[in-house]
């Protein structure tokens, strides 16, 4: 069944609370709540078995019982929390001097907390009534006899990233399939009279990975054209954002610097026209499911560019592939199933991690499995992993079982029903507290990059996320939620160009499952382009606010649905338009306007009103256009988040803001000014971002004694500051991740030697365009790799870098991504061996002036990414037989690399054949990894474009080398 426990993770907690002496409630009204807390703690187990249960094998009255205790358990939980506010809320006098009128105040308080006391004792009894008389009706049924399933780990599957590769790869990034559409692309040119774009339809049922493919070949090809965009459309497409999407796309130099919101649909494409003029693009529109909105589209492509260019499109709709190629010129791409070896290949490189692994006793059940899943990948990967728990092998029964429950339709009928019915398996796999925060998803539009960390601090605010035991935080905990969901198949990981995981995506399919459990569940509602597309009747607790229209000015309530129990609500633009007054949400946690242009739209929220919010826990203002916070944020005395990035008019924070003593994260732009003594005061801040250091902050930060994140710049740099700041991070014993940058300090011995490191230390940052370390920081040598065993992540910019450096940092034994920059002439020659780096997954030393790096057999054996120059100069002048032998060979986990080759000092041809070294290890490299070359200064003999650099913030970081198709 879909998830029934309501507000009951929440709830048990608070009643819990009310027990405690401060809340002095009355002896009747304490044995109420004891009562009451013993029924709620035996209907939330009660529900939880529930929820392990597919809806339709439920008896009707119990889906009634359980309806019925998720409704109660939100009507509960507002009276707590008003009775909690009252008591707890802002209630502090402004102390203006006079005596008299502080005591009357104080008066009124105790007054209004006693009057508080009083009704919440006589709720309690009325609601202990009504819980009563739902908990007399469970006796009458089976809910009792439902069984739970066990959980599984919470930690990332270390083949994760194996598995990806060869999940991609199984789709065509390496195999007949990625030459037959690279077949495809290259037809035409050799026809001289056209002078038509080429355009080629990829289409086939979802989850074949037709994303996926086009994204491979995308990424192999696209260094051969002078501009290229990937741009996703899904169900609901907006035509001016796609064309912006294009544009942004082409050069993102250019046109995030530009408001593209003012020009209309004409004036985009008439834009994206001029831009492309005489240029060979490549652009790729993914996921379209309208022919007529391709005909739309197409009109930004001129049909008469003669230059090679491309165009691809993907859909699942035969007949919409039919209409992005209406000429013999155009090509259609049919994707089929995986065949049976290919399947048998996936499918057993997931649970045994290898695919000649496969017992055989289980060998014959697993044919019969794949036979369900019909060679499609999605399918394939979400069954697999419910035949795994952690890194165990679940017994062959549970095959078995599991083999009865998969319907036949897949071998059929590849129908999107029963493509749902294999992942809701998954779902129903997942442990209570998983299945809540995945139904959260369904607040994000379609192929929406969904932030890791807002996310998982927006399941925090809600209390998705239960507390961990031992000394793991609130946020390790999310984290750990996060990861199992990747591991599940459930969402899609977005890595950076480092290889860190950044975001995520929901598949389509994944998210028309959990849009369909969210609607039964009445856990969500979404408001799209002035629809209801849940169908929500009655209390709305969450609200996404997805409207498109942006001359859309009212919200589509009906008689039948209500507001005044919102818990969350996000916004996306341009549906600020249609958002009701702040004052209507009485009970709200969560409040994202990310993105919305509130200081910049007659349709704005008026931010005044957050001072009447005392439940809300998560205030996102990101890129919202604001110049100020209004004064009443300091009522905000349960707020945990504030995210106030990137709006560049902001300069000081209001003063009340000392108030907020349970904030806990503070994201903020680092020129805001932090008033004397406010920050001090903010003693639960555990992160606190690209924050503007001035003395009185830098001194104030020792008393964050919870800080475990850190992101400070500092532009005014003196002695006396790095004093005062070596004296405060020595006192931040639980930091966990510490950035560090300045302006216009050539050279800084990073914190001296005094500083000892936090064993929980995990990412460290130190440097910028303006300043780096003389040497290695005297702390990473003294501490030695014990002490430091759970850094991950080490990026400094030092002076000169020399090989007894490379052996330090190679000790590090839990060291993941590793980017060292010098500014100096380093060794000529440095060595990465086989006797460091085990955990490294993406390395980046880039020496100037350039220098040789060799890396020897073993080496980094995890690394799936590389990024360094090499001087030409230097490997000529000190090399033996083997000139430009790098040893990129030894690399074998590699997938990218990014190599700027230096040439100052020689000659073109010298250069070239650094170049063609570099370029024939590559392609000979056996996982054929995606290579970008940059020669510093440029050889136009050498590359067939001009350097591009604007790709290189894309969603995987990589930019193929440059290539043509003919």
């Amino acid at each position: 069944m879909q998830v029934v426990t309501g507000a009951m993770g929440s709830l048990l907690p608070k009643l819990v609370q009310l027990l405690m002496e401060e809340y002095n409630l009355q002896k009747k009204a304490k044995k109420g709540v004891e009562s009451l807390l013993r029924e709620m703690k035996s209907m939330h187990a009660a529900l939880c078995k529930v929820a392990e249960v597919p809806r339709d094998q439920l008896d009707e009255q119990v889906r009634l019982w359980a309806d019925d205790v998720r409704d109660l358990s939100y009507d509960i939980e507002d009276v707590v929390d008003k009775f909690i506010v009252r008591v707890d809320g802002p209630n502090e006098p402004a102390a203006d001097g006079n005596k008299l009128t502080d005591l009357v105040e104080k008066m009124a308080n105790l007054f209004n907390k006693g009057k508080a006391r009083r009704q919440i004792s006589s709720a309690i009894k009325e609601i202990n009534k009504d819980v009563q008389e739902v908990a007399n009706r469970r006796g009458r049924y089976t809910v009792d006899n439902i069984v739970p399933k066990l959980t599984a780990g919470t930690t990332i599957d270390p083949r994760l990233r194996a598995l990806y590769t060869e999940a991609t790869e199984l789709v065509g990034i390496y195999g007949k399939r990625d030459q037959e559409l690279l077949k495809l692309l290259s037809l035409g040119d050799e026809d001289p009279s056209n002078k038509r774009p080429k355009i080629v339809s990829v289409v086939g049922f979802g989850g074949l990975g037709k994303t996926t493919l086009v994204r491979a070949v995308f990424d192999k090809i696209k260094g051969g054209f002078d501009s290229r965009a990937f741009v996703p459309v899904g169900q609901n497409p907006d035509m001016k954002k796609i064309f912006r999407d294009i544009l942004i796309g082409l050069d993102k130099n250019i046109y995030t610097n530009i408001n593209l919101m003012v020009l209309d649909e004409r004036q985009l494409i008439e834009e994206i026209r001029d831009f492309l003029q005489n240029k060979r693009y490549l652009v790729v529109i993914d996921d379209i499911w309208d022919g007529n909105l391709w005909g739309n589209i197409k009109l930004a492509f001129s049909n008469m560019n003669n230059h090679g260019s491309r165009l691809i499109t993907t859909t699942r709709i035969f007949s919409v592939s039919i209409a992005c190629c209406p000429s013999t010129h155009d090509s259609i791409y049919q994707m089929e199933p995986l065949s049976d070896s290919d399947s048998t290949r996936l499918f057993c490189k997931r649970i045994f991690s290898s695919e000649n692994e496969c017992p055989s006793e289980l060998k014959e059940i697993s044919r019969d499995i794949l036979k369900k899943c019909g060679g499609v990948p999605l399918a394939i990967l979400t069954i697999a992993s419910l035949l795994t728990a952690g890194h165990q092998i679940k017994p062959k029964v549970e095959w078995q079982v599991l083999l009865a429950s998969i319907g036949r339709g897949l071998t059929e009928d590849a129908s999107m029903e029963e493509m749902q019915r294999i992942l809701s398996f998954s779902y129903y796999d997942l442990p209570s507290d998983l299945k809540t925060c995945l139904l959260y998803l369904c607040m994000y539009p379609e192929d929406h990059a969904i932030d890791k960390e807002d996310l998982i601090w927006k399941w925090i605010c809600e209390n998705f996320v239960q507390h961990g035991k031992h000394q793991a935080s609130i946020l390790e905990v999310g984290e750990t939620y996060f990861n199992e969901l990747i591991n599940r198949y459930m969402i899609i990981p977005i890595f950076n160009g480092f290889r860190e995981v950044q975001s995520c995506r929901v598949h389509d399919m994944v998210l028309d499952l959990i849009r369909s459990l969210s609607a039964e569940a009445k856990f969500l509602t979404i408001l799209e382009n002035n629809k209801d597309v849940t169908g929500s009747h009655g209390n709305i607790h969450r609200l996404s606010l997805q409207n498109t229209e942006e001359d859309q000015q009212t919200i589509p309530l009906t008689s039948s649905m209500s507001i005044s129990q919102v818990r969350s609500i996000t916004v996306f633009p341009p549906a600020v338009t249609i958002m009701p007054a702040i004052s209507s949400f009485g009970v709200l946690r969560v409040l994202d306007l990310q993105g919305c242009r509130i200081g910049a739209t007659n349709f704005q929220p008026n931010l005044r009103d957050i001072g009447h919010l005392f439940h809300l826990r998560y205030l996102g203002l990101k890129r919202t256009g604001i110049s100020e916070l209004p004064m009443e944020i300091g009522n905000l005395q349960f707020l945990q988040v504030l995210d106030v990035q990137y709006n560049f008019d902001m300069r000081d924070f209001p003063s009340s803001m000392w108030k907020l003593r349970k904030l806990m994260v503070a994201r903020v732009f680092s020129r805001c000014y932090w008033p004397p003594g406010m920050l001090g005061n903010l003693t639960s801040l555990e992160v606190l971002e690209r924050i503007y250091a001035s003395p009185s902050t830098v001194q104030e930060l020792g008393s964050l004694e919870r800080l475990r994140e850190l992101i400070i710049h500092f532009f005014d740099w003196s002695l006396e500051v790095e004093e005062t700041f070596v004296q405060t991070i020595c006192k931040l014993r639980d930091i966990e991740s510490l950035s560090i940058s300045c302006k216009d300090v050539p050279y800084l011995d990073l914190l001296g030697e005094r500083w000892e490191p936090p064993q929980r230390l995990r990412k460290f940052h130190f440097g910028s365009d303006h300043i780096a370390c003389s040497t290695l920081p005297m702390w990473i040598m003294r501490s030695g790799p014990s002490h430091l065993s759970n850094l991950t992540k080490f990026s400094i910019t030092i002076k000169e870098v020399h090989q007894e450096d490379v052996r330090t940092l190679g000790g590090l034994p839990a060291l993941r991504h590793l980017s060292v920059w010098s500014t100096h002439q380093t060794e000529r020659l440095l060595v990465i061996g086989a006797d460091g780096f085990h955990c490294v997954i993406a390395l980046g030393m880039h020496c100037e002036p350039a220098t040789q790096l060799v890396f020897q057999q073993g080496a980094l054996p995890n690394a799936e990414y590389v990024r360094f120059s090499l001087g030409v100069q230097v490997a000529i002048e000190d090399g033996n037989g083997d000139l430009f032998e790098l040893g990129l060979g030894n690399l074998l986990s590699l997938q990218s690399a990014l190599i700027e080759i230096h040439w100052d000092g020689v000659t073109n041809m010298e250069a070239g054949e650094a170049f063609a070294a570099v370029r024939n290890a590559m392609n000979t490299h056996p996982n054929h990894p995606i290579v970008n070359i940059y020669m510093k200064p440029e050889i136009s003999e050498v590359t067939d474009d001009e350097d591009d650099d604007e790709d290189d913030d894309d969603d995987n970081g990589d930019e193929g080398e440059r290539m043509d198709l003919d």
